[in-house]
């Protein structure tokens, strides 16, 4: 039965057009062509990616914020309270109006001071400026050679030039060594991300993040597994084209380097909508959606590659919904760039002290502290 199933899933049919199929992959005659087998290199990479990360961050992304001035603000931790911790915990981080009155009346807290307590505790869970700066940092550092790597391996070849010739002698195109390191970096880099997203800075896009990067990983383990290898260098060229100057911004953002910022962002921002927008639908998507049609007949593997990028497309325009709404707020005046999909930290509103601490020892308006709470009149 799974040795039917299996047969049945790998059929050359579903994966390549027809007169073509896995054989055509087998090496011959010196040539070497990508294997299933190859992807296990990435799990090797990807723990490579885990510790070069905290040794960068520690070692270079530290001394680097120290340099550019980045520094975290004081925060004033909630007082304990196993009753509010409950509640923050089990049932909502933001209590409605209703839970807050029923929670004073239980704590013997007042409203304003529920409502402190809560804020402050949010605060508690946010990550830090020195934490985002150092996640920044890395990001930018791989990106920026990433992306200089890539030009490099890619400058030189017909396609990268005329992009129809992703096409030329499939899928009996035998792989270049370049080709092979440049995939097993980049596919170890998103795996990376993945085994590191319960750490990593969690912002509002944190589901479209998720999807972006299994859509990724899926991306290039296929288009490696098939030979759409050319397709694949040419669409992660194009998308670490801008990532690193969105990181850079987000450096300078941290450090408070306000015109810094604004320009680099203004230049991602140009770079991203170019190359997401206009180069990758209107050449890359056009290259495997379009043009192949007049070349093969349609097939399984045709239409989930092409649905993979168009998953891509749908959360580059998401993206850039953000993009335009952060550069319509600056753009005006002189005010920093703030990112639209962080997790901004609340400020104190009011004077009134945090739940449980009482002003003068344990004795407050003749009342004394119950349930270490403050009862006030």
């Amino acid at each position: 039965m799974l040795s039917w199933l299996n047969e049945l899933i790998w059929a050359d049919w579903i994966w390549f057009p027809e007169g073509y199929g896995w054989d055509d992959l087998k090496d011959h005659d010196g040539k070497v062509f990508p294997k299933t087998r190859d992807l296990w290199a990435v799990l090797p990479v990807s723990l490579c990616f885990l510790i070069i990360r905290q040794i960068f961050e520690q070692t270079i992304a530290l001394p680097l914020a120290s340099l550019l001035g980045v520094r975290d603000k004081h925060r004033v931790c909630a007082s304990p309270n196993p009753v509010l911790e409950s509640h923050f915990c089990s049932t909502s981080k933001h209590p409605t109006q209703r839970s807050i009155e029923s929670l004073s009346k239980q704590t013997g807290c007042s409203v304003r001071q529920v409502q402190r307590w809560f804020r402050r505790r949010r605060n508690q869970d946010r990550p830090s400026k020195l934490k985002k700066f150092q996640e920044a940092s890395w990001r930018f550092t791989f990106y920026l050679l990433a992306f200089f790597a890539g030009l490099a391996v890619l400058v030189d070849k017909p396609w990268f030039h005329d992009v129809k010739l992703v096409w030329e002698n499939f899928p009996k195109m035998p792989l270049l060594t370049s080709q092979y390191w440049y995939y097993m970096i980049e596919l170890g880099f998103y795996v990376s991300l993945v085994f590191s997203v319960a750490s990593d800075v969690k912002r509002k896009d944190f589901k479209e993040q998720i999807v972006h990067h299994v859509a990724t990983i899926l991306l290039i383990s296929f288009s490696w597994l098939v030979n759409y290898i050319r397709a694949g260098t040419l669409i992660m060229l194009v998308h670490d084209a801008s990532d690193y100057l969105m990181e850079s911004a987000k450096m300078f953002n941290y450090a408070g380097w306000k015109k810094t910022c604004n320009f680099i962002f203004t230049v991602f921002a140009a770079v991203f909508i170019i190359t997401r927008l206009i180069i990758f639908p209107f050449w890359i998507i056009y290259a495997t959606g379009v043009y192949p049609l007049s070349l093969y007949s349609t097939f399984f593997g045709f239409y989930f590659f092409n649905g993979l990028l168009v998953v891509l497309l749908i959360l580059h325009v998401f993206w850039t919904g953000l993009i335009l709404r952060m550069v319509i707020k600056f753009l005006p005046g002189n005010d920093i760039v703030e990112d639209e999909r962080s997790d901004k930290e609340e400020t104190e509103s009011d004077d009134e002290d945090d739940c449980g601490k009482p002003k003068n020892g344990h004795v407050q308006n003749g009342h004394s502290v119950l349930n270490n709470h403050r009862k006030r009149d």
